[in-house]
């Protein structure tokens, strides 16, 4: 069983604040953002002008709905340092996504921009259970990607000892591992799996590790998935959530003590829930797109950017602030299957709820004629390499069958025969159909 830890002491006062006291800085702070980006950036601008409204015509924080979103188009558009607030020479780093789907997004950061990112990690850190001199180990990849960097500063702020491993190389993680006894590894949750298996296949066992807690992200992963982690490397799996365009790790992180999802940290991010179809504002309790907007960011001011993810707004427990609900999926990563919504994520509850079954799992979509056709592949736990696969198969389609209502293919192999990522987020879906 994991390892349980006690609540944090000493919590800085916002953290304890007064739904009235958060609100009113909150207000504070992006009536600034606003005239900020209004003044210094031409698409916001342009876009505030186009739907006719001005920063003074936020009055409380409600209206904020009147103000236009911002979309990953936007700033791609904009490539690559249209949407900086301040003098280029002004910006003190650069980071950019992947642009796998076309041109990346850049975003930049001042000094102070740095410094408050490093301030929001650590402060995921401690709420994840990290004390001073524990020694992390940060598997998220290093470089443009704001993963390896963000998690770095935090950990060094949060006066840690800090191991940059980065991606990759998986037989080193487990060997650095073992000779240097972390206590705490930052990593997507699909590579966590992976180091697992390592660890595994060296005849180790991962319950004995050093680690303690496990703080991933960068993807979204399910209460099955922290189930097996959990078991398996008997440690603490804590949910740290962000993204680029907004900052990076760190816009919102669990609680050790309550794990009951990421808490927005709503002194320098305001969120709100929108209908994906409508861009609606919806309650709190709802479930929709999450937005947005920052609130101490310099370099790049965000105005009520469209995340994709798909969530909910919870009501504030550890914390003082809101909580998001776990991300059911992404409503450009929905596949609509002969009039079915398929999110991914509800694949992997049921491929991990088969015991014969690793993780790991790929969802190839093609189409036969005018019919779309899915074709999910797995692989058996290496303790079950001589079961009947067949039979496993049968009983995954199913199951997916009767729960998501999506008729499917499953194709069972031999364990380690589906594709693992190394570096990043997993490659879950394969999409083969004509654009």
């Amino acid at each position: 069983m994991p390892v349980k830890h006690p609540a944090p002491g000493d919590l800085e006062p916002i953290e304890k604040a007064s739904k009235d006291e958060l609100q009113a800085l909150q207000l504070q702070r992006l009536r600034w953002t606003l005239q900020h980006a209004y003044d210094n950036v031409p698409h916001y601008q342009a876009a505030f002008d186009a739907k006719g409204v001005h920063p003074a015509d936020l009055k409380s924080l409600a209206d904020l709905a009147k103000f236009p979103f911002t979309t990953k188009k936007d700033l791609r558009d904009n490539y690559p340092f249209g949407m900086f607030a301040v003098p280029r020479e002004k910006v003190a780093r650069i980071h950019a996504s992947s642009g796998t789907t076309g041109k990346p997004t850049v975003v930049g950061y001042t000094q102070s921009d740095i410094d408050t990112w490093a301030h929001l990690v650590a402060r995921s850190i401690r709420a994840s259970g990290g004390r001073p001199g524990d020694i992390v180990h940060v598997a998220y990849g290093y470089g443009l990607f704001t993963g390896g960097l963000g998690a770095h500063y935090g950990a060094e702020r949060a006066g840690c000892t800090v191991i940059p491993m980065s991606g990759g190389q998986t037989e080193k993680q487990v060997q650095l591992i073992q000779d240097f006894r972390p206590d705490i590894i930052m990593v997507t949750p699909s590579y966590m799996q992976v180091i697992i298996e390592e660890f595994e296949r060296q005849g180790l066992d991962p319950r004995q590790m050093s680690v303690k807690v496990g703080i991933f992200g960068a993807e979204p992963w399910t209460e099955a998935m922290r189930r097996e982690i959990e078991a398996k490397a008997g440690i603490d799996a804590v949910d740290i959530y962000g993204l680029s365009e907004v900052m990076g790790p760190g816009v919102a992180n669990e609680c050790i003590e309550s794990k009951d999802g990421p808490v927005i940290w709503e002194d320098h991010f305001y969120p709100e829930i929108i209908d994906p179809e409508t861009g609606v504002v919806l309650p709190d309790g709802a479930e929709g797109e999450l937005v947005f907007t920052s609130l101490s960011k310099q370099a790049l001011p965000i105005i009520r950017y469209r995340t994709r993810d798909l969530t909910r707004l919870l009501p504030p427990t550890s914390r003082s602030m809101r909580r998001m609900g776990k991300i059911v999926g992404r409503s450009d990563d929905m596949l609509i299957i002969r009039g079915v919504n398929l999110f991914p994520t509800q694949i992997e509850e049921l491929v991990l709820a088969e015991s014969q079954l690793s993780g790991q799992y790929q969802i190839v979509v093609s189409r036969d004629g005018n019919l779309d056709e899915v074709e999910v592949r797995c692989e058996l736990q290496p303790a079950a390499a001589g079961a009947d696969v067949g039979a496993v198969a049968k009983s995954l389609q199913h199951r997916i069958k009767t729960l998501i209502g999506v008729s499917t293919k499953v194709v069972v192999g031999a364990p380690d025969s589906i594709e693992r990522t190394l570096v990043g987020k997993a490659r879950r879906v394969i999409d083969k159909r004509p654009k």
